[in-house]
């Protein structure tokens, strides 16, 4: 099984305008792009560095839930 955990994307623009989501990314490439600033690809094919951590109850990515729970 994959490790993956919910990110932040900078980009909303397949959302509703002002809110945030957030995506599946790969769990051992957080802290990199975190400390380093490397971009990370999410589930659903987005990429951008890591700069937030979601809060419990955070809006999850459509796109990246779908693949992420076809994978289980």
């Amino acid at each position: 099984m994959t490790d993956t955990q919910v990110l932040e994307s900078p980009s909303t623009s397949d959302t509703d305008a002002g809110s945030e989501v957030f995506h599946y990314v790969r769990k051992n490439k957080i802290a990199e792009s975190a400390v380093m600033g490397t971009m990370v690809q999410a589930l659903c094919g987005e990429v951008f560095p890591v700069t937030k951590t979601p809060k419990p109850g955070s809006p999850v990515c459509p796109q990246c839930k779908e693949v992420f729970e076809s994978m289980r």
